[in-house]
């Protein structure tokens, strides 16, 4: 029985505390939170232990196995680096938030301090995780699909938070940018355009123009000035064989072979019903790694790959200012 901590006791880490009480290979033995009413509840709610710091955490000798580390803060990544540092130096593998960190700076020295641990340190990035996902990609690599051309992404949701100018894009898009890599490799060059949505001071609306290492080509759509019930999500994958859609992250999957009529579609697979769910796919597959022992660099959705996703991020920002197509760095 893995015995779990987690630090940031909001919405999201809430639900980290859930999946891990639901998980028979793990249970929540300390919440942390600097504010001292949302850890003595969550310890109420998972009958842990209560604490205000890590340092606190860390100095009590409470046995852990491992972390989730849910802070957020500016752009949702804005406190992430200071409690993971701590978490990591301490030695204790840690699933993170995304975005891993919208300083590139630091999203560097966490990834590096993870591997001079030799410890497994990963990011919450679930929707690769889905039933539907996984199946697509099996069906990419075993050539269903033929050769891969395109890969589109449309993920908007109704978000009327005001923040800093590009907190639509490093808040929402590590989800998009990860699942697109996901299927076709590593980035080489991007192009973007930004637009501010009706009243608003943030660029709450992008299109990105993506062109992968392998040479597929791809497109990004997102806003946080659309919604409503249908169509917050879909991922299609083109093939020269067949194409594949994936809606709602995991409610639906369509492959549409090239050459027929016959379309082949599964609806909920895995029993998934809607995007909350993907958060016990995903932290299941951490315990999981956890459980077998899996080398750090080969856990999925390593913090890495989110590094890696932060780096296309940025490119596109600066795509934007300076009007140009921007090569992607190595991370």
């Amino acid at each position: 029985m893995l015995k779990i901590a987690v630090v940031g006791m909001g919405g999201i880490g809430n639900r980290h505390a859930q999946c891990y009480q639901e998980n028979k290979h793990a249970r929540v033995v300390a919440v942390c939170d600097i504010i001292e009413e949302k850890a003595d509840k969550a310890a109420e709610a998972y009958d842990a232990t209560p604490f205000y710091s890590i340092k606190e955490m860390l100095a009590s000798g409470i046995a852990i196995d491992a972390a989730s580390m849910c802070t957020k803060g500016e752009e949702n990544g804005g406190d992430h680096y200071k409690p993971t540092m701590e978490l990591l130096e301490a030695g204790i593998p840690t699933l993170g938030e995304k975005p891993i960190s919208n300083k590139i700076p630091e999203a560097r020295k966490m990834v590096a301090l993870g591997k001079k641990k030799n410890i497994p340190y990963a990011i919450n990035l679930n929707h690769r995780f889905t039933p539907s996902a996984v199946r697509a990609k099996q069906w990419l690599d075993k050539g269903r699909l033929g050769e891969l051309n395109i890969v589109n992404m449309t993920m908007w949701i109704n978000n009327p938070v005001e923040s800093s100018p590009h907190f639509h894009i490093r808040a929402l898009h590590p989800h998009s940018l990860d699942v697109m890599r996901y299927f076709a490799g590593d980035y080489d060059k991007v192009q973007a355009f930004f637009k501010k949505g009706e009243g608003r001071t943030i660029w709450s609306n992008l299109q990105a123009n993506l062109l992968f290492k392998n040479g597929v080509i791809g497109h990004l759509t997102g806003s946080y000035d659309a919604g409503g019930s249908y169509g917050l999500e879909t991922l299609e994958l083109v093939g020269s064989k067949g194409r594949v859609v994936i809606n709602e992250a995991c409610e639906k999957l369509s492959f549409y072979p090239r050459n027929s009529n016959q379309v082949e579609c599964y609806e909920h697979l895995g029993g998934m019903n809607a995007f909350p769910d993907t958060f016990a796919s995903r932290i299941g597959a951490w315990v999981d790694d956890l459980r077998k022992g899996t080398p750090p660099e080969k856990v999925d959705a390593k913090a890495e790959d989110a590094l890696k996703v932060q780096l296309v991020i940025e490119a596109c920002i600066k795509s934007w200012e300076t009007n140009k197509v921007i090569e992607v760095p190595e991370a």
